[in-house]
C-alpha cells in the first residue's frame, strides 16, 4: 500500500459521479495501517473520506461498513442522538475495493483516560443504549448477521472448545470460561442491534461548555448486527474510572428489562478475545501468534485469584485487571475498529489550540508509515505489560454488579475532572 491522498481523492469522482475534487490531504488522525486512506475537499465544501483495502479481511470489512451504513435510512438516524457516516459511494482502485464516506468532526479519548462523572462517561453510555434501542428491522432488512442469545451462547462455546483444542489454554481458563457458559443466568437477555464489538475511539466527541465533553458522531459500524448487547461493552474493562458510570448511563436510557449478567459477559467476552488471538494464530499455522496469545492467556490466567469462585465485589476490585490489556492485543488479532477514515480531529493539539492554523494539510498518518518490525517491539512491549494482570470472578453475577448511585451535587466537580483528564490526554498525546 502506500498510495498518494490525490491518488485516492481522484477516485472520489468515479465514486460520485460529478463531484469536482478541490483538494486533497492524509490524514492527521493516528490510523491503524490496515488501509490507505484520505480526505478529499469536493466544490461544494464537503469533505469526504476514502478508504481503500488491499487483502480480503479489509476489504469484506468495507464491504460490511457500506452495507451497515447504507441500513442507516434517515427514520433509523434520527433516532440517535449523534451523526453516523454518510455512505458517499464505492469504487474501486485497480483491484482493490474503495469505499468513501461523509468526514465527520469531532475528536476521540482512549479508553484509560475517559473519565468518570458526567460529561463524556455519560453519553458513551447514552450512546450505545441508542444503538441497541434501534429496531431490529435496520439488520434484517439489509440482510445482516441476527443471533439469539442461545446462539450468542453456543457460538463462544465452540470457541472455548476451539481454543482449548489447541492445548494452549491454562487448565483454570477453561474451567471458567465453560462454567460461565453453562450458567443459565448469564444468558438471559433480549439480542439487541449492536456495532459488534464497539471501542473507545468509535465515539467522536466535542466540549460543551455546560454538560462536559458529549457525543456527536460514532464510527465503525462494518460490525452491525443483532446479538448479545455485552459486546458493546467488553472495551470498559480499559476503562475503570468511566466504566460504573457508562453502565449507569447505558441501563438508565435503556428502555430494555434489565440484564442482570450485562457486566459478566461484557469481562467473557473481552477475556474471550485472548483465545480468539489463539485460534486465529492456529488456524494460519503461525507459531509466532500462537506462543504470543498462549503467553497472554498464561498471564491471564495467573491473575485468577485463589478465590475466584466466591461472590466479589466486582466495582471494588476494578475493571483494570486482564480485561485492562485487551488493547495489548494486536489489532489484527481480532476485528477491530478503524476510525480513521470518518474524523481528521484526532489530534489533541489542533482540539486545544484554536488558533492553531499551521497544520499541514498534506499531512499523513504516521501510523501509515510505519515499519512491520516498529509495530512488533510496540506489540512486545504491550505484551510485557500483560505480566501484572488480575482477573476477578465470573460467577455469582446477579448479586455482584450494583452500580452506586450518581450525587448530582458532584457534577461540578466530575466535569471538572473529565476537562482535567482530556488535559492530561492532550500532554500525553503530543509527547
Amino acid at each position: 500500500m502506500g498510495r498518494s491522498p490525490f491518488t485516492l481523492a481522484a477516485a472520489v469522482t468515479a465514486a460520485l459521479p460529478g463531484a469536482e475534487v478541490t483538494g486533497a490531504r492524509g490524514l492527521s488522525a493516528n490510523g491503524d495501517g490496515r488501509f490507505d486512506s484520505a480526505i478529499a475537499t469536493i466544490a461544494d465544501g464537503r469533505e469526504l473520506a476514502i478508504r481503500v483495502a488491499d487483502d480480503d479481511e479489509t476489504s469484506r470489512e468495507l464491504a460490511s461498513e457500506a452495507i451497515a451504513l447504507r441500513a442507516l435510512t434517515d427514520g433509523a438516524r434520527a433516532m440517535l442522538p449523534f451523526r453516523a457516516p454518510a455512505y458517499v459511494g464505492e469504487t474501486r482502485i485497480g483491484d482493490a475495493r474503495a469505499l468513501v464516506t461523509e468526514l465527520l468532526p469531532g475528536f476521540q479519548i482512549e479508553a484509560a483516560m475517559v473519565p468518570a462523572g458526567r460529561g463524556a462517561a455519560e453519553s458513551i453510555g447514552a450512546s450505545i443504549a441508542a444503538v441497541h434501542s434501534l429496531p431490529t428491522s435496520v439488520v434484517r432488512g439489509a440482510g445482516l448477521t441476527m443471533r439469539s442469545a442461545e446462539e450468542c451462547r453456543a457460538e463462544l462455546e465452540r470457541l472455548v472448545d476451539t481454543a482449548a483444542a489447541t492445548g494452549r489454554v491454562p487448565a483454570r481458563l477453561t474451567v471458567r470460561w465453560r462454567d460461565a457458559v453453562a450458567d443459565d443466568a448469564l444468558w438471559r437477555f433480549e439480542s439487541t442491534v449492536t456495532l459488534g464489538g464497539v471501542q473507545a475511539t468509535s465515539f467522536l466527541f466535542e466540549d460543551d461548555d455546560e454538560r462536559g465533553p458529549e457525543v456527536i458522531g460514532l464510527v465503525g459500524w462494518h460490525g452491525l448486527s443483532v446479538g448479545d448487547p455485552a459486546v458493546d461493552l467488553s472495551w470498559l474493562s480499559a476503562a475503570p474510572d468511566a466504566s460504573p458510570d457508562v453502565h449507569r448511563s447505558y441501563a438508565q436510557a435503556s428502555d430494555r428489562t434489565p440484564d442482570d449478567g450485562l457486566d459478566a459477559r461484557a469481562r467473557l467476552h473481552a477475556e474471550l478475545e485472548f483465545a480468539r488471538w489463539l485460534v486465529h494464530g492456529d488456524a494460519m499455522h503461525r507459531s509466532d501468534i500462537v506462543d504470543d496469545a498462549a503467553a497472554l492467556l498464561d498471564a491471564l490466567a495467573e491473575g485468577i485469584r485463589a478465590d475466584d469462585l466466591s461472590v466479589i465485589d466486582a466495582r471494588s476490585t476494578g475493571v483494570d485487571s486482564a480485561l485492562d490489556a485487551l488493547d495489548r492485543v494486536p489489532k489484527d488479532a481480532v476485528a477491530g475498529i478503524d476510525t480513521s477514515m470518518h474524523t481528521d480531529a484526532y489530534n489533541p493539539e489542533e482540539l486545544w489550540a484554536a488558533d492553531d492554523s499551521s497544520a499541514d494539510s498534506d499531512d499523513v498518518s504516521s501510523d501509515d508509515s510505519d515499519s512491520g518490525s516498529d509495530q512488533h517491539d510496540d506489540e512486545r512491549a504491550h505484551r510485557a505489560e500483560m505480566l501484572n494482570v488480575e482477573t476477578e470472578d465470573l460467577s455469582g453475577v446477579a448479586s455482584i454488579f450494583t452500580h452506586n448511585e450518581y450525587d448530582e451535587a458532584d457534577s461540578d466537580e466530575a466535569q471538572r475532572a473529565a476537562r482535567a483528564a482530556l488535559q492530561r490526554w492532550k500532554s500525553s498525546s503530543s509527547e
